[in-house]
């Protein structure tokens, strides 16, 4: 999840949670992330200094909270990516070759 986030944070600029999700599913309808897995992963994201959040009035007048990516987080979107390339590249093989 971490990997998802972290490039729509980096590409979108600062979302609320909804937005995040949002973006996700239209992106691909593959992809599907669930707001009660969303948030304790947020929230991880957050501790870890990968994100960081601010209130902020919605387009319908709420109050939520705005998340948005910091330099740490670039440097571990870079590191997760990577990881992600690496096991695409292993399977990929794996099912060329096999």
């Amino acid at each position: 999840m971490p990997l998802l986030v972290l490039t729509v944070l980096e590409r979108r600029g600062p979302l609320h949670g909804y937005a995040i999700t949002s973006h996700i599913h239209n992106v691909s309808d593959a992809l599907r992330v669930e707001e009660g897995s969303l948030y304790p992963s947020l929230h991880r994201m957050e501790e870890a200094g990968w994100i960081r959040a601010r209130t902020i009035t919605t387009e319908h007048n709420r109050r939520a909270r705005a998340y948005e990516i910091t330099a740490e987080g670039r440097r571990q979107l870079g590191k997760e990516t990577a990881r992600w390339r690496s096991v695409t590249d292993a399977v990929n093989y794996l099912l060329e070759h096999a």
